[in-house]
């Protein structure tokens, strides 16, 4: 009867391993898919190009920068629907402050620029601390309170920019968010750093660990002596601040600010990170994992564009592919017997 069991074992272990892969899973289905394509269309590579690897990293990269705190929030077993407009407000301030810094302060453009990234990145910590006061001491549900900071958020965003896009005079913003030294833009390098540092905090830290427990059971992680509440402040604090960079980098991007500049990346937030194999119900979930579900996102949306498909086809693709992953995560935690990863 050994030996059967050992088999049974071996096999479960395999399919856990692949429940947990199959965001890169799908990231490789999905280059092999528009590579073929590709090459029988065009005559030419998808992903074996230079032009092409850039410009889905940089496509990638912002709506990362939602889904790196979101991954925290939803490994919680909470949910943070205020990050588009976090991002908006940050975005509309980088932009308002590096102005105001160079015409009225007099600083040169790359110390304006910082000026005006950190007062950003600053302003977001309003928003988080306030998700976080109303979820931990307040007991409001997640989905309601950021809701409710959804909308703060995007009135206080639209009311920053007075309604319209911010226009900045900045050139390091434009160094920022467009140039590539060595072939590598410097949103991807900014990205990489980003990821380290997070991957870092959620798998080699004491609050990365805690994190895990208060997804996997808050009542469990109450009586282990973790201090819910003020973790749970940390978390959606680290969600705003994440929102804020993201903010950021749009506007050197772009080198504007808008207030709807994450209304529409909120949704690609939580899906890269559903997809990247974190589970909606807490207590799973890997930074790489989210780092996965970005790129399989921003695969989606320019390879349809890649083989000229009309762009309303992207929503159904990406719908597809975050439901068949919640179907895995089902699987895993029904018949599998899913675990934590680490």
């Amino acid at each position: 009867m050994a030996a059967p069991q050992l088999q049974v074992n071996a096999g479960k272990s395999i399919l856990i391993r692949i429940a947990e892969l199959r965001a890169w899973l799908f990231l490789i289905l999905l280059i092999v898919f528009f590579e073929s394509w590709a090459r029988a269309a065009y005559g030419m590579s998808f992903i074996v190009n230079l032009y092409n690897i850039q410009s889905i990293t940089v496509f990638a990269t912002v709506p990362l920068m939602l889904a790196l705190g979101q991954t925290f929030v939803i490994i919680s077993a909470g949910i943070d629907l205020s990050l588009g407009f976090v991002m908006g407000l940050s975005s509309v301030v980088a932009a308002h402050m590096a102005n105001i810094a160079a015409a009225q302060l007099g600083l040169g453009p790359f110390p304006a620029m910082m000026f005006g990234i950190l007062a950003g990145i600053v302003v977001t910590f309003i928003p988080g601390l306030v998700n976080g006061w109303l979820i931990a001491y307040l007991r409001v549900p997640p989905f309601i309170g950021t809701l409710g900071m959804y909308g703060v958020a995007r009135g206080s965003a639209y009311l920053a920019g007075g309604g319209m896009t911010v226009a900045v005079n900045n050139e390091w913003y434009s160094v920022i968010g467009n140039s590539r030294p060595f072939g590598i833009p410097v949103l991807v390098m900014i990205a990489v750093v980003a990821i380290i540092i997070m991957h870092y905090l959620l798998s080699q830290t004491r609050f990365g660990q805690h994190t895990y427990a208060l997804g996997a059971s808050k009542a469990a992680a109450s009586r282990a002596g973790i201090n819910i509440k003020m973790l749970t402040m940390r978390i959606y604090l680290l969600s705003g601040l994440t929102a804020g960079l993201a903010g950021a980098l749009y506007t050197g991007r772009f080198s504007a600010g808008a207030p709807q500049a994450g209304e529409p990346l909120l949704l690609d937030s939580i899906a890269a990170v559903v997809i990247g194999g974190a589970s909606l119900f807490g207590g799973s979930g890997t930074i790489w994992g989210t780092v996965a579900g970005a790129l399989v996102i921003a695969v989606i949306q320019y390879g349809l564009v890649f083989i000229d498909v009309e762009p309303f086809w992207q929503f159904i693709a990406v719908g597809t592919v975050i439901i068949i992953s919640v179907l895995v995560d089902q699987a895993q935690r029904r018949f599998i017997g899913g675990r934590q990863v680490e």
